[in-house]
């Protein structure tokens, strides 16, 4: 799934050409889409708005409308916003396109598992209703360290899952919070509880480091499923320390560890064997 990095990599890929643009009519080619557009019909709504902004918190993207509302792009699995050459044939897991009045554009999501979704939905205090149960991510001026570190020290639960909770920091995926921990030299199974105040700081800023390096990458691409609005991959997956790294040895200098990995909580962590203890 794409996580922050990539998200804000399609947003400013966005931002750099569709401010000012009119939507002129809307094709919707599959309905799961758009399935939770309970209020409105995108198709009916949509032709004679324009786009003012482009912005995101955590995973979630939005275009901002000049009537107060916004267009929120949820990517799901293998969703992807494309700015497509429109001579060239549409791409075959297209489900959504905007069109765009007067000029020869237009904006395409494609999404091959329709796990993802666009949805327009009303603001409030400047974000959609439905994202702001969406805790702010590291990069928000909203964002409260103070706040993210007593939740997670005051909490039974591993740290990862606590790191993967977008109701105590936005953003964070799988990719991002395995590589954040190995940074900080935390084992992605130890308790909230257990860590220091000075831990989770550091737990957070490398999350912030590595997902502000991965934005200067233009995140990661394992397959086709991520590219940004141009179609391109990322490479930060050449940079990745710990996820998806198995068997490997640890790039930390002087360590004798591997790269492991478990499975808990339903998905597969990677770590260190040797600077990643279970407890210390």
């Amino acid at each position: 799934m794409p996580e922050l990095p990539e998200v804000e990599t399609v947003r400013s890929g966005l931002e750099k050409w569709v401010i000012g643009w009119k939507i002129s009519n809307v094709e919707i080619l599959h309905s799961r889409a758009v399935r939770n557009n309970t209020t409105y019909d995108l198709r009916k709504v949509l032709p004679g708005r324009k786009i003012t902004k482009v912005d995101r918190r955590g995973k979630y993207l939005w275009l901002l409308l000049d009537n107060n509302q916004a267009l929120i792009i949820h990517l799901g699995m293998s969703g992807q916003v494309l700015l497509p050459n429109v001579v060239d044939p549409p791409h075959k897991h297209l489900r959504v396109r905007l069109l765009i009045e007067k000029i020869d554009k237009e904006i395409h999501f494609v999404d091959q598992r329709t796990f993802g979704h666009m949805t327009l939905d009303d603001l409030e205090g400047g974000i959609p209703k439905s994202v702001k149960k969406i805790a702010p991510d590291v990069f928000e001026s909203e964002y409260q360290q103070k706040v993210v570190v007593e939740k997670i020290r005051k909490s039974n639960s591993e740290v990862k899952k606590l790191l993967l909770d977008q109701g105590v920091m936005s953003g964070v995926g799988n990719i991002y919070a395995d590589e954040a921990l190995w940074r900080a030299k935390v084992h992605p199974q130890r308790i909230g509880k257990d860590l220091t105040s000075a831990q989770i700081v550091k737990i957070i800023d490398k999350c912030k480091e590595v997902m502000s390096q991965a934005i200067a990458a233009g995140g990661t691409s394992f397959d086709d499923l991520y590219v940004n609005v141009n179609g391109e991959s990322g490479y930060f997956d050449r940079s990745l320390a710990a996820y998806g790294q198995t068997g490997a040895p640890c790039p930390r200098p002087k360590c004798r560890g591997l790269i492991t990995k478990a499975r808990f909580m339903g998905r597969y962590s990677h770590f260190c064997t040797n600077c990643q203890p279970k407890s210390r």
